[in-house]
């Protein structure tokens, strides 16, 4: 009985050995792994297939924005849309020493003007009060008199497109899609380097996989050249 446990796990990958054609001649058999190899490839697969997985939907979302964001004139009838709101604050925008009160101003504009997004930056220049907020294809810039206390609005919403690929870009999109963009990299870099080691223990197609991997890599060094020129 044959133990499958020996059996070279590349025949399963067409390197199966190759029989004589009459008696008396050798047989030309293909040389087995050693069980370190056996092992790796078979962790190899495993990352690989796996990884590739569960990243699919990451891959191919960076993927399909990395498209639009080279075309930044493709907006598919998605355009921006501009948006001013004027009013008067139902407080005083400011404390008794004359200081902003961003927090409150802030609260008001969130519950009560529908600001959204976090906030980029605020100043206060002479009698103008400022605070901007950003996400994704939004842009929100208020402004408040200091002494009367009117503000005005100015709202930017970008389409859909926009706001994909300034999540590709990770622009404006918190800590929390920060870590989603370094995962997407993570598993990008596994499947390519699992990829590679994998061919590397395919016998009939190590020398082609690595010599396009080398044309590739020249290919790629020499528009970059040529680009940087």
């Amino acid at each position: 009985m044959t133990d499958n446990s020996t059996i070279d796990p590349l025949i399963a990958e067409g390197e199966a050995p190759q029989a004589a054609a009459g008696p008396g001649r050798a047989i030309a058999s293909t040389r087995p792994l050693s069980k370190n190899s056996r092992d790796t490839l078979k962790w190899a697969r495993w990352f690989h297939v796996y990884s590739s997985m569960f990243a699919f939907l990451l891959i191919f979302f960076f993927g399909i924005t990395g498209i639009t964001l080279n075309h930044p004139t493709w907006t598919f009838g998605s355009d921006i849309q501009l948006s001013t709101v004027e009013g008067q604050l139902p407080f005083s925008p400011t404390f008794a020493d004359n200081t902003a009160d961003y927090l409150t101003i802030s609260e008001f504009a969130r519950s009560e003007l529908g600001v959204n997004g976090s906030v980029d930056s605020f100043e206060t220049t002479n009698e103008t009060i400022g605070i901007t907020y950003r996400n994704p294809g939004y842009g929100a810039d208020l402004f408040v008199n200091s002494v009367t206390g009117a503000y005005q609005l100015n709202i930017e919403q970008q389409g859909w497109v926009a706001v994909l690929n300034d999540l590709h870009k990770g622009r404006d999109s918190g800590s929390t899609w920060s870590w989603v963009i370094d995962l997407s990299a993570v598993f990008l870099v596994v499947v390519s380097l699992t990829g590679l080691l994998m061919q590397f223990f395919l016998r009939r197609r190590r020398r082609s996989a690595f010599v396009s991997v080398a044309v590739g890599s020249v290919i790629t060094l020499v528009v970059t050249l040529l680009v940087l020129s």
